[in-house]
């Protein structure tokens, strides 16, 4: 069964960073593409950043690029994405998932990790 949990989220001001972390588990994680998603209430998901199981990134959200930054590490099942530069409108839930070929939204996701960002 396929587990992924976030952390690392919270309250920042304008301007500020954060990073945010997945444990993942249940899976062959090495090999395995890996998406952050983000949501705001009323929106549908969005695909934020795709990184490969090589580490190279291949996608960026137009609204995140040069801000935001996907990676990953094998040994530790771990994927990650530091932000800087945020923006009140980065006030998202934000989901580690495990890339699929489907819908979005049937991606295998974790219960999500609130990025607040407000002065």
């Amino acid at each position: 069964e396929v587990q992924l949990v976030e952390s690392g989220g919270g309250l920042v001001q304008p301007g500020g960073s954060l990073r945010l972390s997945c444990a993942a588990s249940g899976f062959t994680f090495s090999s395995s593409r890996m998406s952050w998603l983000r949501q705001t209430p009323g929106k549908g998901l969005e695909v934020v950043s795709t990184i490969n199981s090589d580490g190279d990134p291949t996608y960026y959200a137009d609204s995140v690029k040069n801000r935001f930054t996907i990676s990953r590490d094998n040994a530790k099942n771990t994927l990650y994405l530091q932000l800087i530069s945020l923006k009140t409108e980065d006030t998202t839930m934000n989901y580690c998932a495990k890339t699929g070929w489907c819908d979005v939204a049937r991606w295998s996701r974790g219960q999500g990790s609130q990025v607040t960002v407000s002065s």
